[in-house]
């Protein structure tokens, strides 16, 4: 099963595949999209982007603050569909 992910509203050409891809930041750095982040964890919130369009789920609860619209890439994976929004 994949899902189609884009960033900023451009359209990445590969898609994320749920049997192969472990989370969003996994996913991008694979494509090449540059993300910041640090503890992979859910912890620190640095890999914070806004959630455009679309929802995910996550392989762990992260702990670090997140607002509503936002998702933290490290634990995070796409449920469908997802437009993202990075800094």
């Amino acid at each position: 099963m994949t899902d189609k992910v884009s960033v900023n509203g451009k359209l990445i050409e590969s898609q994320f595949d749920k049997l192969s891809d472990n989370t969003l930041l996994d996913y991008l750095e694979k494509q090449k999209v540059e993300v910041h982040y640090h503890c992979r964890e859910g912890y620190c919130g640095a890999c914070r982007c806004k959630l455009v369009k679309g929802k995910t789920d996550y392989k762990i609860e992260p702990l670090a603050f997140i607002r509503k619209g936002e998702i933290l890439l490290c634990c995070a994976t796409p449920d469908g569909d997802v437009d993202l929004e990075l800094d």
